[in-house]
């Protein structure tokens, strides 16, 4: 390794495509002015189901209404931005009611969340909710584009992996099994009917979000599980109590807002200045649970492009984690067949296999990984490896009370360098963080690549976060859902999963 080429630059701050093909830098404010970008995909109604407790559905239907209109700021800054309404920003209608409205006995859920067992929990928590939208999909004609799931507080409170509910709230049910004599008869299915239902609760991740997404996925439903102290703080605070720091009301308006669009089947903006031809992969490892050994993980994979959409594969389960490395690792046969599923869907959407391929990782590929990714793509297909991982190696600090410009770099040598995407933003006048920024590590690891240009779509990629209305994020999209993604597919045991869409994993 050579230090002759290190170097300090800074990376531009990638533009955004908005309506009327404007770019700005800022979501909020291209969304503001221009509003999202205008194609075939873009809803003309917001074509919205809604599924809670009877307060739930009641909190939801008050925050539409109050949403279709003008949102103060909280403050006087620049990264405090009043929001318009739904409609001003994002030119699409939102009706008050949604086109279904499923409840939920809220008697119902106080009995499941208190549980003892918590697999048991879980799963029967929500079932509550799944089985009404596998119903209505199942019986109804008029599809929702998209779900709200309005959950009461204590469902986040007691759905969660590292939940208990205190001793003297707890319900002991019938046939309760050990977590041990569940594993063993999922591998070995009991003679006995009521052990084997006693041990499916365990096939499923302890996680009320990632389980009811991963449990409707073969109905291609796309949920936005929001708590009801979100939509209704000051009627939850005064009903239960307890105090939640939330956003102000135009931030979450802005983040929900966006996320819904997305997941409705908009587009709100795209990257401004894009290759012809480049694709990206981030790539999923998630350990299950079942392997007595420890070893099995499930793959995925997640292709993006500059337009920010994006597919997810799921890849087969298998023996790829190691405990002496503390990584997963594909073998030759399984990368060339997920790199192939990637290429062969990108070909369908273009019409011809794409010109660049780079592959996002946080390790290192190995010799077999390479060389079963390197077989799937064409030989006119630039293919690039890139390990781009969170880093303390190093710091940086200038004068001033101003950490470090978002977008500064730091080159090492001509294949390794540091890229700060967090940091003071000129634009906003401001840091959002707390503490000093640490930069993340950027690595060609395979291939060949300009580090500047791979810089320069990691700090783009960063941009591409559906999920909020923010400037920029920490972490490129091609990892920043990864570990959620990997949740996901492993939260539920599912059998011939196609390719889908992003919006269902986030």
């Amino acid at each position: 390794m050579s230090a002759r080429n290190a170097k300090a630059f800074h990376v531009p701050e990638p533009p955004l495509l908005f309506n009327h093909r404007q770019l700005l830098a800022d979501p909020k404010d291209g969304l503001f002015l221009f509003g999202p970008l205008e194609d075939r995909a873009k809803p003309a109604e917001m074509r919205v189901g809604v599924i809670g407790t009877k307060d739930g559905i009641r909190r939801y239907n008050a925050w539409v209404k109050k949403n279709r209109g003008y949102i103060p700021a909280a403050k006087s800054a620049a990264h405090h931005l009043a929001f318009p309404g739904f409609e001003a920003a994002f030119r699409t209608h939102w009706p008050e009611l949604a086109i279904a409205e499923l409840e939920v006995s809220k008697a119902a859920i106080e009995k499941t969340v208190r549980i003892g067992q918590r697999h048991k929990r879980v799963y029967e928590t929500v079932d509550l909710f799944e089985k009404e939208i596998r119903k209505y999909l199942t019986e109804e004609d008029a599809t929702p584009a998209m779900w709200f799931v309005i959950i009461p507080d204590e469902v986040h409170e007691f759905c969660r992996p590292k939940s208990s509910v205190p001793i003297g709230d707890r319900i002991i049910t019938p046939g309760e099994i050990t977590r041990s004599a569940a594993r063993s008869i999922i591998r070995s299915p009991s003679l006995f009917p009521d052990e084997n239902v006693a041990a499916e609760p365990y096939r499923y991740e302890v996680d009320f979000h990632n389980q009811l997404k991963a449990r409707l996925l073969d109905k291609q439903a796309v949920l936005q599980i929001v708590r009801e102290s979100t939509i209704a703080p000051d009627e939850v605070v005064e009903e239960t109590k307890k105090i939640r720091r939330l956003q102000d009301p135009a931030n979450v308006s802005w983040n929900l807002s966006t996320t819904a669009f997305f997941k409705g089947g908009g587009r709100p903006w795209a990257l401004g200045q894009v290759r012809n031809g480049v694709c990206y992969i981030g790539l999923v490892f998630k350990k299950t649970e079942i392997d007595p050994n420890g070893k099995d993980a499930c793959c995925g994979a997640q292709m993006f492009l500059g337009s920010g959409d994006g597919l997810v594969f799921k890849g087969a389960v298998g023996p790829w984690y190691s405990a002496d490395t503390k990584e997963c690792h594909l073998s030759a046969e399984k990368a060339q067949q997920i790199a192939g599923m990637v290429v062969d869907a990108y070909q369908k959407i273009h019409g011809e296999p794409p010109a660049e391929l780079f592959i996002h990782a946080r390790q290192k590929f190995s010799d077999q990984e390479w060389k079963g990714f390197s077989k799937a793509v064409p030989l006119l297909t630039k293919l690039v490896g890139v390990r781009i991982k969170p880093s303390t190696d190093i710091k940086l600090f200038r004068s001033g009370r101003s950490p470090v410009l978002r977008g500064t770099a730091y080159q090492v040598y001509e294949r390794m360098g540091y890229l700060w995407t967090l940091g003071f933003v000129p634009e906003l006048q401001t840091y959002t963080g707390r503490e000093v920024p640490n930069p993340l590590l950027v690595e060609i690891t395979r291939g060949t690549a300009d580090l500047g240009t791979v810089m320069q779509d990691v700090l783009g990629l960063t941009k591409l976060n559906f999920n909020a209305c923010i400037f920029g994020d920490g972490l490129p999209v091609t990892l920043r859902f990864a570990s959620d993604v990997g949740e996901i597919l492993t939260a539920a045991p599912l059998v011939d999963l196609p390719p889908l869409p992003f919006k269902h994993y986030i």
